[in-house]
């Protein structure tokens, strides 16, 4: 063989080897490959698969939380103040109804929904929109928004909608909750509510693993203070997922009720909670006030009946109950507080309600800091209680300076007094209640006026609940009792735990003091010189204290600032019997600057009304029938027998009748009222003066003669003589006064 035919031969035979080598390889690659996948499918369906499984579920089911149906917060009477009401939201999704089951019923379906669920479309435009849905497999088509219970029990028995769950109809119902508040603003502040803010994270809304939004929920008042009570037990709820991010239930969510929460009745008289919000309501808009607040507290038990806290909206057009100033405002309470300052010097025994202090004509200086009476009354020298009467800031003052800034243990001996008052105790439990504050010697703004012009409701901060509470206990005759506003938890309608009256101190104050401190208030109402004098009523007593402070004062004095004020009237009533004790505070009022003036006329007329309802306090009626005979029987009432029958024996008052015909004519004869026979003669005009307008009609036309009548009440005169033969007239004229 030539060299070079070898050559070729040996070229091919090594380009063969080679092809072979590169084959050998890639199979062998192959079945490694083959190998490995093998392998990681058996690791994925033995070893990793149940775990796997799992976070497959998750991607499109997951659970979610169903909140329980809140309990109910209810006024003392029974009477709904915060409730939850069910609602529900529903969708259709159309993939999971058959094409040809969808086209057979969906005529049927659009009339339905058409005539019963949105009256915004006709049945042709209903039918359109769900075919289009049902082409573009529309898994969450809307249906209706704030369906009630009853609505949605009619929707289910719909064409298609009756034919099961969700995954057998296509019905999607999700069920919410939403809290209703049937009285509206009446104690709106004190009932709190319930608000719910989508979580935002760089201008997005944040979301859970399921894609369903995350909320913050902010709870105020009684909302908050009972929400373990009112909140019930949550349960979980399985949810899939049908779109980018929208979840659904995985069966009917109208059927799921977690064990809902107990309800919560409070101590709120609806009736007295009315009266006092529109009492103050009334005052702010007269005096164009920024804002104030009411409570009214039972004086025996510490119950709180009315709690009105009402202020002007952001935009300042209208008012409604924004804060909760009752108990949230901790500020200087002015002259209310005064009488913290004698019950101290009669605790102490350095000063009677008798002893004399000098007024200096309404003006004194400590120090550098001049103080002055609020009206110039020209005197010298007077009584203590007179100058607690007329509100004297330099009486009370000067007595305070006296005895205690003497020195360090004076002016201690005043702090503690006041600090064991106990203010702090009188809170209720609610996030946000303002705390008391008692400045003391140890304070870095102390200073030589700090005694004299705390003594007078400077200096010192109190929430007007803990101010009312001070002169609740002194109506109580010293016993301070705790306020509270919640008598009873309730589940199911069965007392699961009752709130009884909590003593916070029965003895708080000495019964000579409270004594005198009782005579001090009911002298500012009562007394010639009273700074509230302009609330006297002769129905019933009324004892307390009016106060005024200013609230920008350090402003005013550097002369950067008109005055603010603040004014206020605190005290109880009936003063003989304390039933309620109320505070009244107004914050900066325009048109008026006084307590007596402004606060006082508020609490008068929430008095007057409660007053009213109070019936053991008043004086019982002896004699009821003989009373009732001779002022509310007058005689000569003329009228049909019967008629006077029945009401005097539903009235169960005593009566004779006399009378042996169908009218009678009324007399009144010492305790008892005598029916006597009245008689009309045939063919004559009847004498129907004194008559109600039904029996005289019914005589004249039963006479034949038509009556004209001008006026109303009962008939005064008659145009036609009583006697007139009836054949000689034809109508009468009767006059009704």
């Amino acid at each position: 063989m030539p060299k070079s035919e070898q050559n070729r031969t040996d070229s091919t035979a090594d380009a063969k080897n080679a092809i072979l080598w590169r084959i050998y390889v890639i199979m062998l690659l192959a079945i490694l490959s083959a190998v490995i996948i093998i392998l990681r499918i058996g690791k994925i369906q033995y070893i990793d698969g149940d775990a796997l499984r799992e976070q497959a579920k998750e991607i499109y089911v997951a659970q979610q939380i169903v909140e329980a149906p809140r309990g109910n917060i209810l006024a003392a009477d029974g009477s709904l103040l915060a409730t939850s009401l069910p609602y529900f939201q529903l969708h259709f999704d159309t993939r999971v109804v058959p094409k040809d089951t969808f086209y057979k019923y969906v005529d049927t379906l659009a009339s339905c929904l058409a005539r019963y669920v949105d009256d915004e479309y006709t049945i042709g435009a209903y039918r359109n929109r769900l075919i289009e849905a049902h082409k573009r497999n529309n898994r969450y088509f809307s249906i209706r928004k704030n369906v009630s219970y009853l609505e949605l029990s009619r929707i289910k028995k719909f064409p298609l909608f009756n034919k099961g769950g969700a995954n057998k109809s296509g019905l999607i119902v999700t069920k919410i909750s939403k809290r209703q508040y049937p009285f509206k603003m009446l104690a709106h502040r004190t009932i709190g509510y319930i608000r719910h803010r989508a979580r935002i994270s760089k201008g997005d809304t944040l979301r859970n693993s399921a894609g369903v939004p995350l909320f913050d929920t902010m709870r105020v008042g009684l909302e908050e203070a009972f929400d373990h009570v009112l909140a019930g037990e949550k349960e979980m709820k399985a949810m899939k997922r049908i779109g980018s991010n929208i979840w659904v239930p995985l069966s009917d969510m109208s059927d799921i009720e977690p064990q809902s929460g107990k309800d919560v009745v409070t101590t709120i008289d609806v009736n007295i909670q009315d009266i006092t919000e529109k009492a103050l309501l009334k005052r702010l808009q007269v005096d164009r006030a920024d804002h104030g607040c009411v409570i009214v507290m039972e004086v025996a038990t510490g119950e709180i009946k009315a709690i009105a806290n009402i202020g002007f909206t952001s935009d300042r057009s209208n008012y409604w109950e924004t804060q909760n100033y009752a108990i949230g405002e901790a500020a200087e309470p002015g002259s209310t507080f005064k009488l913290t300052t004698m019950m101290a010097l009669f605790d102490h025994g350095y000063a009677k309600p008798t002893d004399s202090v000098n007024l200096s004509l309404g003006k004194t200086k400590f120090y550098d800091e001049e103080m002055e009476d609020a009206s110039y009354h020209g005197l010298y020298r007077t009584s203590l209680a007179k100058a607690f009467e007329m509100s004297s800031n330099v009486g009370v003052a000067k007595m305070a300076n006296k005895y205690y800034n003497k020195d360090k243990e004076s002016r201690d001996k005043y702090v503690q007094y006041l600090r064991d008052l106990r203010f702090e105790d009188s809170k209720l439990g609610f996030l946000g209640e303002g705390s008391s504050f008692i400045k003391g010697p140890e304070h870095p703004d102390w200073s030589g006026i700090s005694v004299p012009w705390m003594s007078i409701g400077y200096e010192t901060y109190l929430t007007p609940l803990q101010t009312l509470n001070l002169y609740n206990t002194v109506a109580n005759n010293g016993k301070m009792m705790k306020p509270h506003i919640v008598k009873e938890i309730r589940a199911f309608g069965k007392l699961e735990r009752a709130f009884e009256p909590d003593i916070i101190n029965r003895n708080l104050i000495k019964p000579q003091t409270v004594k005198y401190a009782q005579q001090l208030l009911l002298s500012v109402v009562e007394g010639s010189k009273g700074s509230a004098r302009s609330i006297r009523t002769d129905q019933y007593k009324i004892a307390g204290k009016t106060g005024t402070s200013i609230m920008n004062y350090g402003a005013y004095r550097r002369r950067k600032a008109e005055k603010k004020y603040r004014v206020s009237f605190a005290g109880y009533f009936p003063a003989e019997k304390p039933v309620y004790s109320c505070i009244v505070v107004i914050t900066n009022p325009r048109n008026n600057i006084y307590g007596g003036t402004v606060a006082a006329p508020v609490f008068r007329e929430i008095a007057d009304k409660c007053y009213s309802k109070i019936l053991d306090v008043h004086e019982p009626i002896n004699d009821t029938a003989r009373v009732y005979a001779s002022a509310k029987m007058p005689d000569f009432q003329i009228g049909y027998k019967s008629d006077f029958e029945l009401v005097m024996n539903d009235l169960k008052m005593p009566y004779r009748d006399n009378s042996n015909t169908l009218w009678s004519v009324s007399r009144v004869e010492q305790d008892s009222l005598i029916l006597k026979t009245r008689v009309f003669q045939d063919n004559m005009v009847p004498n129907v003066v004194g008559m109600g307008l039904r029996d005289a009609l019914y005589l004249m036309e039963n006479k034949k003669l038509r009556v004209q009548v001008v006026g109303s009440g009962k008939v005064k005169s008659q145009s036609i003589k009583p006697g007139t033969s009836v054949g000689r007239v034809q109508s009468v004229k009767l006059v009704l006064g």
